[in-house]
């Protein structure tokens, strides 16, 4: 029979399965030392130019003949797995093998443009040079296929395994040092060490399980099944139990291994290098399987902030079942029975740790409290039975709340015992203690709880009219412009006593530093008569304040002048952003007053309006006084002291 239809693949495929597909250094080497374990491999060296012209990746496995790099290496989509009935499924030293779909080969186009590659076996050694201009020049010419360059027989070294140089690095896809390189290798291989005869080197030094950065942070662990874990690092483990690694329905050679803990504090799984711990790694056949598992399980519950952990699901990538693995092997297609069913094993298995959790967490965050504070001790034990339960599930939250200054965690004690206490009255303190991590249902309690908010905002007030207290006996205008300016951006309040929770954006402030509006050029600012100048944002509002040089006489003109260039270039950023009609505020803060505002109070009014609806000029003086009325009339008013002072004062 003549052949109808033939179907074709076009050298193009390249771009998209190896240039464009990968775009970290990290995932890329995980395909060459994947490459290296199924080759039987003890020893990888990954060796990095300080100057990053050059990446080498050495390994002393088996290497490749002629034949071999032909039928194997350089052949796009070879299934070692189906086609090699001798070794395709498990090696010579029965290790099974990771690779699957032949591609993660072409992973080395994602950052390098040169690629050179030396082999040796049976005492032959040979080698080849690919580059993308080569490949791009045979698909310009419509050619079958691309044929790479050999190496001069002078430029072959190698006598043993395989080794890959790099050249003409895409430094951006580099990272950002090799110690992040480290931390990320190790996490995405299970394998790592002695006992499984694999050890990954960059730069002459050996990767450590301990890398991962995870263990170290883990307060609470749970394994799976009898699942050994090396627990070295892991020195603020605090408690530990054992999980079923299967579900019962389960063919009995399917189990998952490994653990999942939690962290102390969740900025603790934020790491610069490893990158984010806050999730669940799953391997299969000793690498990386599945990114973040976590993040499929759809569960915004208070404990998953705190979750990291990692697990092995070998029936993920059975060789009798389809290759459910994506293009890059970083996730899977999540409609495959196997994915399904792992889902459901972490959704058991989470469940178990949640209630567990939340009993290990209230043991030791109140033990921790107590021994910080004698009367929080005092006031716990005070209690009758039936409240204490919740008491100590509200003062663990509050403890493990992050904060950066201890301080300020005992202001939290007090504000919560203070709640507490009301809650009494009303019934209502296990909501109270269940609900103190989500600000809109603690609002909800809250809401129409008059004396407690006098209660709680009594310290907050205290505070502030304290910082108020050190303008009251300035009189040069150079003292009150150093003070203001050391307090003004922090302590928004004082111009506005409803910007109670106004928040700085560095990243918002450094797009501004380069439309030039923020600049520490000492000619600009005094060209503009500035002292200083900050974003800040409140409820969705988008405020700029500068602060004017208190001797500084300012025109209508120039502030309208200015204003409008701060409003445009914001406007322009945040359009940028996707946020369009933003509702921006421009605040001036003077030392002297603007000839308008007593000559021509209306133009005045009209010119700050022009620049954004709700930008103003406030004075030193006038702010001054104005924060210290309204606070020292809201005192008059709450100073009846509670019948919890003596216990709130002690904390």
């Amino acid at each position: 029979m003549t052949e109808q239809y033939k179907m074709t693949v076009d050298l193009n495929v390249l771009d998209h399965l190896g240039i464009n597909l990968y775009s970290n250094i990290a995932a890329v080497l995980t395909e060459a030392v994947a490459n290296a374990w199924d080759a039987d491999a003890e020893t990888v060296e990954i060796r990095i130019d300080p100057d990053a012209q050059w990446i080498e990746i050495e390994d002393d496995g088996i290497g490749l003949s002629i034949d071999d790099m032909n039928a194997k290496y350089l052949r796009v989509g070879y299934r070692r797995r189906d086609e090699d009935p001798e070794h395709g499924r498990v090696t010579a030293k029965g290790r099974p093998v990771m690779g699957r779909k032949g591609l993660g080969k072409l992973s080395l186009f994602s950052v390098a443009k040169v690629i050179e590659v030396q082999s040796a076996k049976d005492g032959a050694s040979h080698g080849l040079r690919m580059s993308v201009e080569g490949i791009e020049a045979s698909v310009q010419r419509k050619e079958l296929y691309y044929s790479p360059t050999p190496l001069a027989d002078d430029a072959i070294t190698v006598t043993k395994g395989t080794r890959i140089v790099l050249r003409e690095i895409n430094r951006q896809r580099l990272g950002k040092s090799v110690t992040a390189l480290r931390k990320r290798l190790a996490r995405r291989f299970s394998v790592i060490g002695e006992a499984h005869r694999f050890k990954i080197l960059v730069d002459g030094h050996p990767i450590s399980t301990d890398e991962r950065g995870d263990l170290p942070v883990v307060q609470f662990l749970w394994s799976l099944g009898d699942s050994e874990i090396e627990l070295g690092s892991a020195k603020g483990l605090l408690e530990r139990e054992a999980l079923s690694d299967r579900l019962d329905a389960w063919d009995t050679d399917w189990r998952v291994t490994g653990w999942i803990g939690t962290a102390g504090q969740p900025k603790q799984l934020d790491s610069e290098d490893a990158g984010n711990l806050n999730g669940i790694v799953v391997f299969a056949r000793g690498r990386l399987f599945h990114e973040n598992i976590l993040d499929k399980l759809n569960d915004g519950r208070l404990y998953t902030k705190y979750l990291t952990g990692q697990i092995e699901a070998d029936f993920l990538d059975a060789d009798d079942q389809p290759d459910i693995a994506t293009s890059d092997r970083q996730r899977v297609q999540e409609d495959d029975p196997r994915y399904i069913q792992l889902i459901a094993f972490l959704k058991s298995r989470l469940a178990q740790v949640e209630k567990r959790w939340s009993e290990w967490r209230r043991k030791h965050e109140v033990e921790k409290a107590k021994e910080t504070s004698p009367k929080l001790a005092e006031w716990l034990d005070g209690l009758n039975p039936g409240l204490k339960k919740s008491a100590e599930t509200l003062i663990s939250k509050l403890s493990a709340l992050p904060v950066d200054d201890e301080e300020d965690r005992k202001v939290l004690y007090r504000h919560g015992i203070l709640a507490f206490e009301r809650m009494q009255l009303r019934g209502s303190t296990e909501e109270l203690a269940r609900h103190v991590d989500s600000v809109e249902k603690l609002l909800t309690i809250l809401a129409d709880r008059d004396s407690l908010e006098a209660s709680l905002y009594r310290d907050i007030v205290k505070s502030r009219l304290e910082a108020i207290s050190e303008f009251k006996s300035l009189i040069d205008e150079d003292a009150k412009e150093k003070v203001l300016q050391k307090y003004l951006f922090d302590h928004l309040w004082l111009l506005d006593p409803g910007w109670e929770r106004a928040t700085d954006s560095p990243i918002m402030e450094s797009r501004l530093i380069e439309e030039g509006i923020f600049t520490d050029d000492m000619t600009k600012k005094e060209e503009l008569g500035r002292v200083d100048i900050a974003y800040r944002t409140n409820a969705g509002k988008h405020i700029i304040v500068e602060l004017k040089k208190a001797g500084r006489k300012m025109r209508l003109l120039e502030l309208q002048e200015q204003g409008q260039t701060y409003v445009d270039k914001l406007r322009k950023i945040l359009a940028q952003m996707g946020r369009t009609s933003p509702d921006i505020e421009v605040v001036f803060v003077l030392g002297k007053t603007v000839d308008e505002e007593i000559s021509n109070p209306e133009r005045l009014k009209s010119s700050m309006a022009a620049i954004s609806p709700g930008s103003r000029i406030r004075h030193y003086d006038e702010l001054i006084q104005g924060a210290q009325e309204a606070y020292s009339a809201y005192i008059e008013k709450t100073k009846k002291l509670d019948k919890l002072e003596d216990i709130v004062n002690g904390i």
